[in-house]
């Protein structure tokens, strides 16, 4: 069987082992019913469909032609260590400055990973990442995620 596109291939392998190791994580937990899911229905349900999305990429990949063999180039370090970076001081950050000071903070730290970079953009979204997360997370499922840094809200 003979690859015929390197990118393809790879992300569709990718997507598959992630999608069935979600699923398979998923089964860890409480599946509940369609009328009242429990907390393993949505995870199990988005892993078999990232599996699914990977399953028909590799397929894709295997049966048909692209230009060159479509190959892998080298890996871009810099953004990739700057994403992982973003999360990771996210998930420190958040339960200490809250989601007010917090997801700014990540938007910023993201931006720098591409090649451009402009503030408007930059706080554009961060006004309405933050208000919409806000309504939905906080307001509207009803989480207990603080707002605000906890020695203004203490």
């Amino acid at each position: 069987m003979k690859i015929k596109s390197q990118r393809d291939f790879w992300s569709g392998l990718m997507f598959l082992v992630a999608g069935l190791a979600f699923a398979w994580g998923a089964t860890e937990y409480s599946f509940g019913t369609s009328a009242r899911p429990g907390p393993g229905y949505f995870p199990f349900g988005l892993g078999i469909l990232l599996a699914l999305l990977g399953g028909l990429v590799l397929f894709k990949a295997l049966t048909l032609e692209s230009e060159g063999g479509d190959p892998v180039g080298s890996i871009a370090w810099r953004p990739l260590l700057v994403i992982v970076a973003a999360v990771l001081v996210f998930g420190a950050a958040l339960p200490r400055l809250g989601l007010a000071c917090t997801l700014p903070l990540l938007i910023l730290m993201s931006s720098l990973a591409g090649k451009q970079f402009r503030w408007r953009d930059v706080l554009l979204t961060s006004v309405v990442l933050t208000v919409g997360s806000w309504a939905l997370f906080i307001v509207g499922l009803k989480l207990t995620i603080p707002l605000w840094p906890v020695y203004i809200a203490g």
